[in-house]
């Protein structure tokens, strides 16, 4: 792969994880870590994207966020990227398809914390990327009972693993998901911003 793009080879199962990280937190490497452990990734890379299509205001500049981000998930087995700006993507659905065709072989599988399960029906081509790859949903605090009552839950419950067989998600085709519980991190970027501890 050319400079910028993280190497993979077919059959490595690799996490995704993206978002502004505006600024990455311990919250984000706690469910990183535990991610590798309960879904059996080979590795995570984090999806720094340029904007959030679903915020108005726009985050720090990628530097900094990319700095910041590398310095919270020191980890051997996670990759810390620009790839949404390498892509030119502005969409997950539209990040999925890129990297599924420019990884032949790679499983994919995308994570989230399950705040954004809860509304996960406002993302662009959502059913889409349901359908695209496995899917690991993380607890996050206060979103637990919202989750699992979303749309998307609803939607696609047939698909849904049960949390003691986390470890077989990438073994199979998507539609496949599964909601793990996790010993909580309270931190969140917006409360970091709030303190004024980030600008």
């Amino acid at each position: 792969m050319a400079q910028g793009w993280p190497l993979a080879v077919p059959g490595q199962v690799i996490g995704l994880l993206g978002g502004s990280f505006d600024p990455a937190h311990e919250g984000h490497a706690h469910i990183t870590r535990e991610a590798l452990k309960r879904f059996g990734l080979d590795r995570v890379w984090w999806l720094v994207s340029p904007g959030n299509p679903l915020k108005a205001r726009g985050p720090a500049p990628m530097a900094q966020r990319l700095a910041r981000a590398r310095t919270v998930m020191d980890h051997p087995r996670v990759e810390v990227t620009d790839l949404e700006a390498h892509l030119g993507t502005r969409y997950t659905a539209e990040t999925l398809s890129a990297l599924v065709a420019r990884y032949p072989g790679v499983r994919f599988v995308w994570l989230m914390g399950a705040d954004n399960l809860a509304s996960f029906h406002r993302w662009q081509d959502w059913q889409t990327i349901m359908e695209s790859v496995p899917v690991g949903v993380l607890a996050r605090p206060g979103d637990r009972i919202s989750a699992r009552r979303s749309v998307a839950a609803q939607r696609f419950e047939a698909a849904r693993l049960p949390g003691l067989a986390s470890q077989l998600l990438a073994r199979g085709q998507a539609p496949r998901w599964c909601y793990v519980n996790l010993p909580l991190n309270e931190t969140s970027s917006s409360a970091i911003r709030a303190k004024g501890d980030w600008s």
